[in-house]
Formats: structure tokens, C-alpha cells, sequence
């Protein structure tokens, strides 16, 4: 299986690119962050002409998920990521495909911090917590895809110390992140490289793309039972390049039929991950 999460900043009017990239790349499973689109504007038709069925949660102008699968419609598991009746924000939604079960989620950004949004980004990372924990616990092959909006560490970042009070890399989010995973996640794209600068977004301002100024925001958390079969991962960086491209670049991982029989570089890995 051949997963991918790309965040492309407005599916209507980036829909396009995202039919190049797919049509290109072939994945099997996707994961989409804000469609900035209502329910009713998904272009469904088109997505399912170039092969792929979906399940999708929009929301006017902002925010927005969806999950596509090559030749087949992902039987949806949920909607909304528990722990807050009131939350309107189209974030979280889950499916099974093929035996795995794949949360695609858009986490708040927080900025400006400190302040009201940043507290909310921490509550929702609070849920997002609490609710991977159950899902460990069933003991299943899982996935938790998206984008986190956290760099994890120093080397996710282009110029660390910039960023040092954004509501991207303040300690708390890192420290939240790091919590997350260490409930038994595997980071998919850092256990593979452990020591890379590897970027999944480039802001559109001051030539960042043309400087590799980015950020690896955009992350694939593997349950134990799925990290065993990580044989690949990367990100589609020449994508960022294209005309009218989204400011993130699909980042994807392979997953093998069988587990491989060891893990890369598993040690630097998880020395990465403690940075």
C-alpha cells in the first residue's frame, strides 16, 4: 500500500494539480487537508473519473478533510475527532482500507502564540492524544496522517531559531508531539531518515521554495503493528514546483504486504526522535 497525505490548500481551485499528481504518483490511499470547500463543492466526480473513490468532511472557506483510495470507496469509521461535542472544525476522519485503519487530521495551526488559538491547538492535541491512545490499544494496524503543524525538532525547521515563539515550534507543541509518539507511534518519514533536512512545506513568500526554507509539518504516524511492514517513505518535492501548486508537497509512505525482516537505521531513528 502506497499512503500519502498532501495538504492542497483549496481542492477546487488546486484540483488540477492534484489530478497531475495522482494520475503520476499512483497511491493507493490519500489523505487530504484543507479542501477549504463545502460538503456540497467536493468534486467527487472528478476524483472518481481519474480512480479513486473518497469520503470527505468539508466546511466552508476553511479547514476540510478527505480520504481517497484507488478503485474502491473507504468505509468511514468516523467523523470528527471525539472528546468535544462542540467542535464545529472539519479536522478529523477515519476510515478502514484494506485492513487498516487511517485517520486523516489537519491540526490547528495555533497562531498567534500565546493567545486563545494556541490553547485551542493544545486541547486538540490534548483529544488527538487521548483518543491515538485507544487506538493503540486495539492493537491493529493504524495510521495517523496529516498535517500536525509541528516541526518535531530542530532538523525539521529551516532556521530553528526564527521560530522559536511560533505556535508551530513553541516548546509546548513539541513537547506534545513527542508525547504522542512515545504512547508506541512510529514517525514514518524520520525513522527512514533520521538525519535529513527533508521539508514538506515551503511558504509562498520570499522565494522560500527556490531556498529550501521549509518545514516538515505534514507526518505519518504508524501504530506498532504497521510500522513492521514501513518499507519506504518520501516526499514528492518537485510538486511544490508545478504552476498554481499548494504550499505542501505530498509526502508518502510504502507499506509492504509483509513486515520486512529489520528496520533501517531504527536506533538513529529514535535518537532523532528524541532531539
Amino acid at each position: 500500500m502506497k499512503l500519502a497525505t498532501f495538504n492542497v490548500n483549496g481542492i477546487n481551485g488546486r484540483l488540477p494539480v492534484l489530478l497531475r499528481w495522482l494520475a503520476e504518483a499512483s497511491p493507493d490511499v490519500v489523505c487530504l487537508q484543507e479542501l477549504k470547500a463545502p460538503q456540497e463543492k467536493f468534486p467527487q466526480a472528478a476524483l472518481r473519473e481519474a480512480g479513486y473513490g473518497a469520503i470527505w468532511h468539508g466546511q466552508k472557506s476553511w479547514n476540510g478533510v478527505a480520504i481517497l483510495a484507488r478503485g474502491q470507496v473507504p468505509l468511514e469509521t468516523r467523523r470528527g475527532l471525539p472528546g468535544d461535542p462542540d467542535d464545529s472544525h472539519s479536522r478529523y476522519i477515519e476510515a478502514v482500507i484494506d485492513g487498516v485503519l487511517i485517520g486523516c487530521l489537519y491540526l490547528p495551526n495555533g497562531n498567534p502564540a500565546p493567545g486563545p488559538k494556541f490553547d485551542h491547538k493544545l486541547r486538540w492535541f490534548a483529544r488527538l492524544a487521548a483518543y491515538a491512545a485507544e487506538l493503540l490499544a486495539l492493537e491493529v494496524p493504524v495510521a495517523l496522517v496529516g498535517d500536525y503543524n509541528v516541526m518535531p525538532t530542530e532538523l525539521d525547521v529551516y532556521k530553528p531559531e526564527r521560530w522559536r515563539d511560533d505556535a508551530l515550534f513553541r516548546p509546548e507543541v513539541r513537547e506534545a508531539f513527542r508525547a504522542l509518539v512515545a504512547q508506541g507511534w512510529t514517525d514514518a518519514l524520520r525513522a527512514l531518515h533520521p538525519e535529513e533536512r527533508i521539508y514538506t512545506f515551503w511558504d509562498y513568500f520570499r522565494n522560500a521554495f527556490g531556498r529550501n526554507a521549509g518545514l516538515r509539518i505534514d507526518h505519518l504516524l504508524l501504530s506498532p503493528a504497521l510500522a513492521e511492514r514501513l518499507a519506504a517513505a518520501d516526499v514528492d518535492r518537485a510538486v511544490r514546483g508545478w504552476e498554481k501548486a499548494s504550499d505542501h508537497a505530498p509526502t508518502w509512505i510504502d507499506l509492504a504486504d509483509v513486515a520486512p525482516r529489520r528496520r533501517p537505521r531504527a536506533r538513529s531513528a529514535a535518537r532523532a526522535a528524541t532531539r
